[in-house]
């Protein structure tokens, strides 16, 4: 969960993220320049550490496991195949791949919660949903990040065996 929130990716992402607001100055409420770019950032921070701990508290309640599993040893397909379905399905004590349940209530339940504390502009139902859409496909991107980062980094780099 802390990895999630603070690693190198998550940090990353959110100077991407909060750098394409600024440039295009959504939500206006922030203002351009480096103070609307913090504020950007802050406000993606809050909401995937509260994303993050809700999904973590409620899953570890019904024996869910967020973590990506790679699966390097899957053709390119599969792999890929693989990315989405553990953006919604997740392994279980057992062992098992099971519905997302606790995912399924984290994303879209930090969305609507962070209304209370969002820009005006952005403080709706509609603007929620996007959110909550552009959450999932954050999960499948980390997913994909995941999966395949190691061996690209391995061929590019030239780290380990070929």
């Amino acid at each position: 969960m802390l990895v999630g929130t603070l690693g190198p990716r998550s940090l990353a992402a959110g100077v991407f993220t909060s750098a394409i607001g600024t440039g295009l100055d959504r939500p206006s409420e922030y203002g351009p320049g480096f103070r609307g770019f913090g504020q950007r950032y802050g406000m993606r921070l809050t909401g995937i550490a509260t994303s993050n701990v809700m999904e973590a508290s409620v899953g570890a309640l019904w024996g869910e496991d967020p973590r990506y599993f790679r699966e390097p040893e899957k053709s390119f397909g599969g792999r890929v195949g693989s990315v989405v379905k553990q953006t919604f399905l997740t392994r279980r004590r057992d062992g098992n791949f099971e519905p997302a349940y606790a995912r399924f209530i984290a994303v879209p339940g930090n969305n609507f919660i962070s209304n209370l504390w969002r820009a005006d502009s952005e403080a709706d139902s509609y603007h929620a949903g996007i959110r909550t859409l552009e959450g999932f496909g954050g999960v499948t991107a980390g997913n994909a990040f995941s999966e395949f980062w190691p061996d690209i980094e391995r061929k590019v780099f030239h780290h380990g065996s070929n």
